[in-house]
């Protein structure tokens, strides 16, 4: 096991040095740090002494690969892709274009993210897990082609549609939580039962949908068949076997929703004025601090790929054929 993981690490290293020169590439080659400095700070009439006094201020002023005025491993060291690049595979984000403490920031940010999404992740897992297997259970009837029909309207429904309408409805309507903002501690409760909801209400077409199709992919299968033949009622053939046999595909489809624990939802969070990762990136992009857009695509193709070696151990309990060796 422990092999494997260290064998997987490896692989990924190389994916992550790809992530980050293109990142690199991105903000200091297509768009050089001049560019960065007429667009904060305008556009029009910036001379080019306000140019250079943003450069000096961020770092942005040396040379982007190799610093020939330098000496010894300052050749390399001090140059903009060590800088701003390198640093961000021992976790040193350094500062955002505005100054502050992109580390500190992120970790004090992480946890409204997680108060989101923890319990979406959870709840909605259990809900959609369970409105499939229902409607795989009823296959063929009224209850499953009138559950399908709604997984279709609901999918087609955009997620716009959901967040305005729950404000309205819960909050404004009904007054029973907050439209937006956040506190600390359990008050923080009030504040994410609407967004929770929002997104558990925005996710039951498609998700179910998924799920309905991967538990009748498995009750066609031959050991289903023979499990009938054996006398086995359909309930516990539903539960028993079919369930654990669809947990694989699952699992994957977990693994592209682990980064968002961390990263958060873009678009939730700036709704609600949730102050997590999300609406970071979001306030990021909009004020074009490049400092903190690059650190927080590291970071999420960080999270996605140790996803993908959580998932790649959980196979193994799941299904016994697996073996990481």
């Amino acid at each position: 096991m422990i092999n494997y993981i260290l064998r997987r690490a490896a692989y990924a290293l190389p994916i992550l040095i790809g992530v980050n020169v293109i990142t690199f590439v991105l903000f200091f080659v297509v768009n050089t740090p001049d560019d960065m400095a007429r667009m904060n700070l305008g556009m029009k009439s910036v001379s080019e002494a306000a140019i250079v006094k943003w450069k000096d201020e961020r770092g942005y002023n040396k040379p982007i690969l190799f610093n020939q005025s330098a000496s010894g491993t300052k050749k390399l060291t001090e140059t903009i892709f060590f800088q701003n690049s390198v640093k961000l595979f021992v976790f040193d984000f350094g500062r955002s274009d505005s100054g502050r403490d992109i580390g500190y920031d992120i970790s004090q940010r992480m946890w409204p993210s997680l108060a989101i999404t923890v319990p979406s992740l959870i709840v909605g897992l259990l809900s959609y897990i369970s409105f499939g297997l229902i409607l795989a259970f009823f296959r063929g009837s009224y209850v499953d082609v009138s559950g399908v029909i709604l997984c279709v309207i609901m999918m087609s429904v955009s997620g716009l549609f959901y967040i305005i309408g729950g404000q309205y409805l819960i909050g404004k309507f009904l007054h029973l939580v907050p439209i937006s903002g956040y506190d600390t501690g359990f008050n923080a409760i009030k504040f994410v039962i609407l967004p929770v909801l929002v997104g558990l209400v925005g996710g039951i077409g498609a998700s179910t949908r998924w799920y309905r199709t991967i538990f009748l992919e498995e009750m066609n299968k031959d050991y289903v068949r023979t499990a009938r033949a054996k006398g086995l009622s359909e309930l516990r053939i539903l539960y028993r076997h079919v369930l654990s046999n669809g947990l694989i595909p699952i699992l994957t489809g977990v693994v592209v929703i682990l980064p968002s624990l961390f990263i958060g939802s873009l678009i939730v969070e700036s709704f609600f004025a949730i102050p997590g990762l999300g609406s970071y990136t979001i306030d990021a992009i909009n004020r074009q601090d490049f400092a903190i857009v690059r650190s927080m695509v590291f970071l999420g193709s960080v999270l996605y790929i140790i996803g993908l070696i959580l998932t790649d151990i959980s196979y193994t309990f799941v299904d016994p054929r697996v073996r990481l060796n």
